[in-house]
């Protein structure tokens, strides 16, 4: 048992580094966000379609839970199109200390739509983010309208977790990756056909970019995201979580190392995103915690 434990940790920070790669492919990929993200979406369906065949697993889902994955699959759409765009117009070092902040606007946005109490450390959390998004914007100036792209794909970013939270409870995690991919993948194509984006151009993809979208496509999205399931049903949801938090740390050290001093930043830009990190743990450990003691009592 504990061996299997350790395998799955082991599996899951491997999973959560493809997840930091994916910002590294975003500045790889020369293509624009709109059709990067149509690419990937169009071939992690694909993939993750063959996976439920083989499976056999069935498709069908009633009215109104295709209504959801309506809504998500737009929504994660446009999540990853606005984080590939900041990534191009910033840095990824920058794209990804502004996606840390996600897990900060899900608390806010659970109280509103659940109608949950505040927590008191919630709004304490939510200062010291503030703060370090502060310093991150008063010494990295040249990037404010990445930084704001950012802020609204890990925005978005936070709808698409609460919606999931919900779903993943009556519904096979496979089946709604292939819906809202899917659904993501339509909902762009309306997008691209209304702008008269098909074009030769638009067709017209470099070898490399093919190899990147193909190591984004069916890596970083389609199986990690089924990966993360299976380990998730060894790991504890704290163990995940924490380990989840590395993902940024994972992408700039990699942006580091692949891009050099283009991805360089002010020191004071690493005390901001080491002030949202820490607050995005702490907030996890504490939730963790309280639940723990819930459940004793």
């Amino acid at each position: 048992m504990q061996k299997d434990k350790v395998a799955n940790l082991i599996h899951l920070h491997f999973i959560v580094f493809i997840w930091g790669f994916t910002a590294i492919l975003g500045k790889l990929i020369s293509i624009d966000s709109l059709p990067l993200v149509w690419y990937r979406m169009l071939i992690a369906t694909l993939v993750i379609l063959i996976y439920l065949l083989w499976m056999k697993i069935p498709l069908k889902v009633d009215k109104k839970t295709l209504l959801w994955f309506i809504t998500a699959g737009i929504v994660v759409a446009l999540h990853w199109v606005t984080f590939f765009l900041a990534i191009k117009v910033s840095t990824v070092s920058v794209a990804l200390a502004m996606m840390s902040t996600g897990a900060f606007f899900t608390a806010l946005l659970e109280p509103l739509l659940f109608k949950r109490k505040i927590i008191g450390y919630e709004i304490f959390f939510g200062i010291l983010v503030v703060m370090g998004l502060y310093l991150i914007f008063k010494v990295e100036t040249n990037y404010s309208y990445g930084m704001g792209i950012a802020l609204l794909s890990a925005f978005l970013a936070a709808i698409f977790a609460i919606i999931n939270g919900k779903l993943v409870k009556t519904n096979r995690p496979a089946v709604i990756s292939y819906y809202e991919l899917g659904i993501g993948v339509l909902f762009l194509t309306i997008i691209l056909a209304v702008n008269d984006s098909y074009t030769v151009d638009f067709f017209t993809v470099s070898t490399m970019d093919w190899v990147y979208l193909i190591v984004l496509g069916v890596l970083c999205t389609a199986y990690a995201f089924i990966a993360a399931v299976k380990v998730m049903r060894v790991l504890t949801p704290y163990t995940v979580m924490l380990t989840t938090n590395l993902e940024p740390v994972y992408g700039i050290l990699l942006a580091w190392f692949i891009f050099g001093n283009e991805e360089k930043m002010n020191p004071l830009f690493y005390v901001g995103a080491g002030i949202i990190l820490a607050t995005v743990i702490a907030n996890g450990v504490l939730k963790q915690r309280t639940g723990i003691k819930r459940k004793v009592s």
